[in-house]
């Protein structure tokens, strides 16, 4: 952030004689932040048209060149003395993200076979951790973090985009979407033994053609109807629950503090950005871990255990903040509990809340649904990152126990009306929610 607000008073300076007032750098450097949300958001509302329309394997395609460009933009924006291509590039980078966080979703869940549904899901939350861990550690000082090589940094988000987009070609689109919508029972075989190899399959055909024939019909829904639609109440408020608590949830406090908890313990600022890394490291080795339980433990299980070791724990981070200035020792005690937490977060409600996602909806209700779930979690990353500076300049460490509250509600909502989805098919996943929908 220092050397992007260096870049723009630079930028300001040469053009008008004057360096750029601190309210204005203050006001371009925050627009700059959240624009990537508001692209998000504008991604994610046309990803249920863009899908119906063109399938999901063409919609990740054109996301891969828009971020592409979106990072061509980005790093020639020193070059061209231009911060308004930063701007432009974050919008850009953020419409791609909204547009392929969903997509990615949808397409992981169907093209894997039912027994390996859970793991190839909890998969997308591993490589957002080692995304996050990976621009952690190439954002050091010593590597891309650095006044000269800062918009390769910034342009490096090319880089996993280029990889997709010269190999997703080889893949095929989804079997479910070529049976059910597109009526190819040839191509969904063809798409089946290319992606799970040869074999008896016939049991997962049979699994898609049953969700064929519950379905009223083939039509994919609009948002509107969906919201509507009486049959599918109850997984829309799960939706909703889930996508909702993970912003709620207190993570994003959890890694604003970890900056002032270290400054607390003593630690000078180049050893902080150092142990801020562990932080990020250790949601990646929780996802590994994730990935490894979730189709033993079950994701209603961790799901609900997370959220409620996750509250016990934003309990205990608030006492020893409270106490930090009483005992040496303290500070030490706080990030142990930070750590923890982002462990828990990783292990449960991180990959568990990806996986139930895709799996409680029918196809003909999947891209609305996840539009909605998508919709929520750009506002709430938007809404969180506006208000939580005021929350916590009134509440300091307090600000937790609002999280924890979200967190046990949530909890014990997931325990008394999730059914559990692991090893079930969409059908009878359906038959248990129809039991409180038409109850």
């Amino acid at each position: 952030s220092q050397h992007v607000k260096a870049f723009i008073n630079e930028t300001w300076l040469e053009r008008y004689g004057y360096p750029i007032h601190q309210d204005n750098l203050l006001f371009l450097w925050s627009i700059t932040v959240s624009i990537f949300g508001i692209g998000g958001l504008v991604g994610s509302s046309g990803s249920r048209y863009l899908t119906v329309k063109y399938g999901k394997k063409k919609c990740l395609l054109c996301t891969n060149l828009l971020m592409i460009t979106a990072a061509s933009v980005m790093g020639c924006s020193k070059m061209a003395r231009s911060f308004e291509m930063i701007l432009i590039g974050r919008f850009l980078c953020g419409v791609s993200a909204g547009l392929c966080v969903p997509l990615h979703h949808q397409y992981l869940g169907e093209v894997s076979p039912k027994k390996l549904r859970g793991f190839a899901n909890s998969t997308a939350s591993f490589f957002w951790s080692l995304g996050k861990a990976t621009g952690q550690i190439a954002g050091q000082r010593e590597l891309l973090g650095s006044r000269s090589l800062w918009p390769v940094l910034m342009a490096s988000c090319g880089i996993p985009a280029l990889v997709q987009l010269l190999t997703l070609p080889f893949f095929p689109e989804s079997p479910p979407y070529l049976l059910i919508h597109k009526g190819d029972q040839e191509g969904c075989k063809k798409a089946i033994r290319q992606l799970w190899g040869e074999g008896h399959h016939q049991a997962e055909i049979d699994d898609i053609m049953k969700e064929k024939a519950t379905m009223k019909n083939t039509k994919i829904l609009s948002v509107l109807e969906l919201m509507k639609e009486p049959a599918f109440r109850w997984q829309l408020y799960m939706i909703i629950i889930l996508s909702a608590t993970v912003q709620l949830s207190g993570i994003s406090a959890i890694y604003f503090y970890t900056f002032e908890v270290l400054q607390a313990a003593g630690f000078d600022d180049r050893m902080i950005s150092y142990m801020t890394l562990s932080v990020g490291l250790s949601e990646l080795l929780a996802a590994v871990v994730c990935s490894s339980i979730i189709e033993r433990l079950g994701r209603k299980t961790l799901v609900r255990g997370g959220y409620y070791i996750m509250g016990s724990l934003l309990a205990a981070i608030t006492v020893t903040l409270s106490l930090q200035d009483w005992y040496f020792w303290m500070p030490y005690c706080s990030l142990c509990l930070i750590i923890l937490f982002v462990v828990v977060f990783g292990i449960g409600p991180a990959g568990a809340t990806i996986s139930i996602r895709a799996e409680i909806f029918q196809m003909s209700c999947r891209p609305p649904a996840f539009v909605i779930g998508a919709v929520l979690n750009w506002v709430g990353i938007f809404v969180i990152g506006t208000t939580f500076p005021f929350i916590v300049e009134r509440l300091k460490q307090f600000c937790f126990l609002i999280f924890m509250g979200v967190l046990f509600t949530s909890g014990t909502i997931v325990h008394l009306f999730l059914p559990e989805t692991k090893g079930k098919s969409i059908v009878e996943i359906t038959e248990e929610f129809n039991k409180l929908n038409f109850k």
